[in-house]
């Protein structure tokens, strides 16, 4: 297992104010990796310069042993396998659940291809039932899941998945961490942000922790949410939050 992704002294400010500092840290090949912080630590900032949205001010990320330039686009940087999700799941709204994935999987493949990897996504993230349901009519787990379905149409090797349990219930939850599950075992590494500590550390072989903008510590998931910085930073005081 090597590395994957490697960030280098990255740094970007927005009108003065230092949203993300120096920071330096890898993602492992295969690993499931978690991003957390509290609100405004620059997690999203974070996968926004790693994606192509943000340039950075300084600083220098490794993807698969070669330097990305800082000014690659979105586009470019896909077709390299670097994808991710977003908060609020924005599918093409007037689409089929299968065209949506279609759609991005036609952009990267030939016909017979797209329609064969199409199908393997549906039953991958269990929405071939909803093949032909209008993406509008989805539930908001189903939402998710169909923005995970959506990257993979890309054939990614990283993907970034940003709150893809906000808003769910226990239940909803399992099922969405078993499908993360099944995503890694497919080979893609993944770079998992998220604010339920319990899904951290149920999927994540390991985390680190933003605040203001610089890495506060990283290792094993309970030992970080366990931490006395994390808890006071991120926490507000609260103890044993990793739930044991």
């Amino acid at each position: 297992m090597g590395t994957l992704l490697d960030v280098n002294d990255l740094s970007i400010s927005f009108g003065g104010i230092k949203a993300v500092q120096n920071l330096n840290f890898h993602i492992d090949t295969g690993e499931v990796l978690a991003l957390i912080g509290p609100n405004g630590s620059g997690k999203s900032t974070t996968v926004n310069m790693i994606a192509g949205i943000y340039i950075p001010d300084k600083g220098i990320i490794k993807y698969d042993g070669h330097v990305i330039p800082n000014k690659m686009d979105i586009a470019n940087r896909a077709k390299l396998g670097i994808a991710r999700t977003f908060q609020t799941p924005r599918p093409f709204a007037n689409l089929t659940v299968y065209d949506n994935i279609y759609t991005i999987a036609l952009l990267h493949n030939k016909y017979t291809e797209a329609k064969e990897i199409t199908n393997d996504i549906l039953k991958l993230t269990k929405l071939d039932n909803l093949r032909n349901t209008n993406s509008g009519k989805l539930s908001i787990e189903k939402r998710k899941w169909l923005d995970l379905a959506r990257t993979m149409a890309t054939r990614p090797k990283l993907i970034m998945m940003d709150e893809v349990m906000a808003g769910l219930n226990p239940a909803e939850m399992e099922a969405s961490l078993d499908l993360i599950r099944a995503i890694n075992k497919e080979g893609i590494t993944v770079l998992f942000i998220e604010h339920v500590m319990k899904a951290v550390v149920s999927v994540c072989t390991r985390a680190i922790v933003l605040n203001q903008g610089k890495l506060l510590c990283e290792g094993e998931p309970r030992e970080v949410l366990n931490n006395p910085d994390v808890v006071a930073a991120y926490l507000g005081g609260e103890t044993d939050v990793a739930g044991n």
